[in-house]
């Protein structure tokens, strides 16, 4: 299928997902706030996501944005404006992060799927990164064809699924703690809400 070192493919994805990023800050923050089933929905998102640029890798889209300062520009502002939106929205809500599993959940599993769909598309970083990547484990007659892009990134998109599962499985145990204590939750709050304006910063400021 146009594929080579498949091995060496899976084993470097895998190294570049548990390198943290916005998608696990993303997900870490509505596993703490909501608990496991909205860490499992953001999980589910970041997925989503990374299929949407497979997507666009696989039908040259992605090249678009490579060699358009134009394209690149408005998809890397649209994606630096969502960030910092979140970021405002939490840095200045009078609620805690963390809340109480008796208290109703104030945000549904569809807007965090959502949520989570948008910030990894709007990342143009992640296109670029698979327009550079994907082809170094394509053979060169192979390079025009949507199949070796499509496999590649339904593997590398199955790696993050299993990863940020177990992750969101593993913290889950925490958050229960961190719901008892709402002093806690309102700093993380805080916290969470400046590292979302800071990557917002970064993306806006990021160079093609």
């Amino acid at each position: 299928m146009g594929i080579i070192n498949f091995t060496t493919f899976c084993i470097t994805s895998l190294l570049f997902i548990l390198s943290p990023g916005i998608d696990t800050i993303f997900i870490l923050n509505k596993l703490i706030a909501q608990g496991k089933k909205w860490g499992l929905y953001s999980t589910l998102g970041i997925t989503t996501g990374v299929l949407v640029h497979t997507t666009f890798a696989a039908f040259g889209l992605s090249l678009i944005l490579a060699q358009s300062a134009t394209a690149f520009s408005i998809v890397k502002y649209l994606g630096a404006a969502y960030l910092i939106y979140l970021g405002f929205s939490k840095l200045f809500t009078s609620e805690n992060m963390v809340t109480a599993e008796s208290r109703p959940q104030p945000v549904s599993v569809k807007k965090t799927y959502l949520s989570a769909v948008i910030t990894n598309t709007l990342n143009p970083k992640v296109a670029i990164f698979f327009l550079a990547f994907f082809p170094q484990f394509i053979q060169p007659v192979y390079m025009h064809n949507a199949l070796p892009f499509i496999i590649l990134g339904a593997t590398y998109a199955l790696i993050g699924l299993l990863w940020f599962t177990i992750l969101t499985l593993f913290a889950g145990s925490f958050s229960h703690k961190l719901q008892s204590t709402p002093a806690i939750g309102m700093w993380l709050n805080k916290f969470s809400g400046a590292v979302f304006i800071l990557m917002g910063v970064k993306v806006a400021l990021t160079k093609r």
